[in-house]
């Protein structure tokens, strides 16, 4: 039974080499970074608003200040995190495993008063089996209009919480039954604040869930997958190879980091267009050829606001051509989207989809007034070796944080400090 297999992982010594410790590493820097980055959006206003307004008991470190019940910050946290758009990617199952695990993680491992090892290990497993639930639900799932940062996500957050409480066998089991009945999340909120807060839900419903099993409540053991399931009704494709070498293969290592503050979708056509250089006033058509399942994720044709435009071939190209920084949050605006040079190459982008292409690939030609043709081709899924990752990771954290904060959350994360250390730096 999948359920079981999830459970005896989650409670299972980890094995897991140094390599893949490492790249985990690099995404609790870039979490922290990207979540503290956010908490100045609209959307994390919000969110304070309704954790104040609901009050609570103080186990857990808000980004942007406070202290709130485990739950309430694992919602607020990981919608704040993702607010930015900004955090990691695991093309296996197209989610976003950072952003719903490990607010999760670090909001137990603080109420809880778990070590920063235990911390550490209890992200990575919870991470690993988010992205093992996502390929068993395969692209179906997604391709119907759910969002497997939110779906999956839950999952993963629920086998972190419930490790880091240290949950037996049975409550795991119990756990993982009652986060199939909460896991929820739709890309129809792609574009407004509705998406980062998909990836709050996974990281609150498994909180909820691992909390409700400890404390006795009874759930189906195998609501995931069993008849009128999770997976069954979520157009899950219950594909048993995802499980494979489980706990010996790491899935998570090929996790990817962004380096564009937009949808991952775009990020190979912008690293193609880093290889040509033509003048923006000599283009007259930008042709992007892409996997098909982008066309429904981030390509808007005429985005109005900043965030719009994180979803949008069509303006991240203009941008990047002209010379508006795609590493940078500020690039992205309202009055960007309203120029009126952005909105003329806008209107000479065109992108189809090509299933000779991966999801990690992209293929872009640009024609010019003078008849020749640009081209380049990009593959995300080409190996980062280690040292460039980390380089890439700590310019970014550094440019979000600035060199002395960054250097202080880094040496707590490679320190593996406890947890209550690193809360107190998201202020």
């Amino acid at each position: 039974m999948m359920s079981q297999k999830l459970a005896e992982f989650a409670l299972s010594e980890c094995h897991a080499p140094q390599t893949v410790r490492a790249v985990a590493r690099l995404s609790l820097i870039d979490w922290m970074a990207v979540g503290i980055a956010g908490r100045g959006e609209p959307v994390a206003a919000v969110m304070h608003a309704f954790a104040h307004e609901e009050g609570g008991g103080e186990q857990a470190a808000l980004i942007g200040g406070g202290r709130v019940p485990m739950r309430m910050a694992a919602l607020v946290n990981g919608t704040i995190s993702h607010a930015l758009d900004y955090d990691d990617t695991h093309f296996a199952h197209i989610g976003h495993p950072s952003v719903g695990v490990i607010p999760a993680a670090l909001a137990v491992a603080e109420g809880m008063g778990a070590s920063g090892a235990e911390f550490q290990e209890a992200a990575l497993i919870g991470m690993e089996a988010a992205i093992r639930f996502g390929v068993w639900l395969g692209r179906d799932h997604y391709q119907v209009g759910f969002h497997q940062t939110g779906t999956a996500g839950a999952v993963g957050a629920c086998v972190a919480a419930g490790r880091l409480m240290q949950l037996s066998h049975d409550q795991m089991q119990t756990a993982l039954g009652l986060v199939a009945t909460r896991a929820s999340g739709l890309k129809s909120q792609f574009g407004t604040m509705g998406k980062p807060f998909n990836a709050g839900l996974a990281a609150s419903n498994g909180v909820e869930s691992a909390s409700l099993a400890r404390l006795g409540m009874e759930a189906r053991i195998d609501a995931l997958e069993g008849s009128q399931g999770f997976g069954p009704t979520h157009h899950g494709a219950a594909d048993q190879s995802a499980f494979d070498g489980l706990g010996d293969h790491w899935l998570f290592e090929n996790v990817s980091h962004k380096f564009h503050a937009c949808c991952h979708g775009l990020h190979a056509v912008l690293e193609a267009a880093a290889e040509i250089a033509p003048a923006p006033d000599e283009i007259t058509a930008i042709r992007v050829g892409t996997h098909p399942r982008w066309l429904t994720v981030c390509n808007q044709p005429a985005p109005e606001t900043g965030l719009g435009a994180k979803f949008s071939y069509a303006t991240v190209l203009p941008m990047h051509f002209l010379g508006h920084d795609t590493a940078r949050l500020d690039s992205f605006s309202d009055a960007l989207c309203a120029d009126p040079k952005v909105q003329a190459l806008r209107d000479r982008v065109e992108v189809s989809g090509d299933d000779r292409l991966s999801e990690m690939q992209a293929q872009l030609e640009v024609d010019l007034r003078d008849g020749t043709t640009l081209t380049a081709f990009h593959d995300l899924d080409a190996p980062l070796p280690l040292e460039e990752r980390s380089q890439k990771i700590a310019a970014k954290a550094a440019a979000l944080l600035g060199k002395e904060r960054f250097g202080l959350i880094k040496a707590v994360v490679e320190g593996q400090g406890a947890p209550v250390g690193l809360a107190a730096m998201l202020q």
